[in-house]
């Protein structure tokens, strides 16, 4: 005599269909987690940015502000731009990111004193001051672009950054080169790992969401 069991049956479908999707979702972030570990090296494998490379603008991605100068790792992003703009490859530098909970200078503001004091006229220096997040950073910072009429611009930031920062970017239909940091404040394993991670969430979640994608 043959037992059946239509509720346990459903119970173990419903739970290998969970199962799969999880596998499968895994599997995805996996990639996203690959891709972004490997960008920094095709970059440099590319020579992303040779001298000859000019655009009008460099858009300095936004980061921590520590009693009101940049952290290390926004100081790298900035010292970077001064590069490009001393060595003539931008015409303008393009500071992005607001007010923190808890500063009392924005992020742009802390970036456009740090670009002044190395020698940047203010003239050439340009800031918005309301994004909160990579994407507002790059939608404020084409609002800029089109009130100043600049079309080609060079994306700065850290090298595990660029990959979602590009991807938002291209999103926005910004023309828009990759322009790593040639450093990197994540030095420690721990750090990495963690940037790494986190890096892969938003990149995933954006690419998930498509947050808003529309043309600058």
């Amino acid at each position: 005599m043959k037992l059946h069991f239509p509720g346990l049956h459903r119970y173990f479908r419903i739970k290998y269909i969970l199962l799969l999707a999880l596998i499968i979702a895994l599997a995805g972030f996996i990639q996203v987690m690959l891709s972004i570990a490997l960008y920094p090296a095709m970059l440099a494998q590319q020579s992303a940015i040779p001298e000859k490379i000019k655009a009008d603008a460099a858009i300095v991605l936004g980061a921590s502000v520590w009693k009101d100068r940049p952290s290390p790792v926004f100081a790298e992003r900035i010292k970077h731009g001064i590069h490009l703009y001393k060595n003539g490859q931008v015409q303008y530098l393009i500071f992005t990111g607001g007010l923190s909970e808890g500063d009392t200078l924005s992020e742009s503001a802390a970036a456009r004193q740090y670009a002044i004091a190395k020698g940047v006229p203010a003239e050439k220096i340009l800031t918005e001051e309301v994004s909160k997040n990579t994407h507002q950073n790059l939608v404020q910072a084409c609002k800029l672009m089109r009130a100043h009429q600049l079309q080609k611009v060079m994306i700065v930031s850290d090298p595990l950054h660029m990959k979602r920062a590009m991807t938002m970017a291209n999103g926005l239909q910004l023309h828009a080169i990759s322009a790593a940091t040639p450093t990197s404040r994540y030095v420690s394993w721990r750090s990495k790992t963690k940037s790494l991670l986190y890096e892969s969430f938003f990149c995933a979640k954006h690419q998930l969401l498509r947050e808003e994608d529309h043309a600058c």
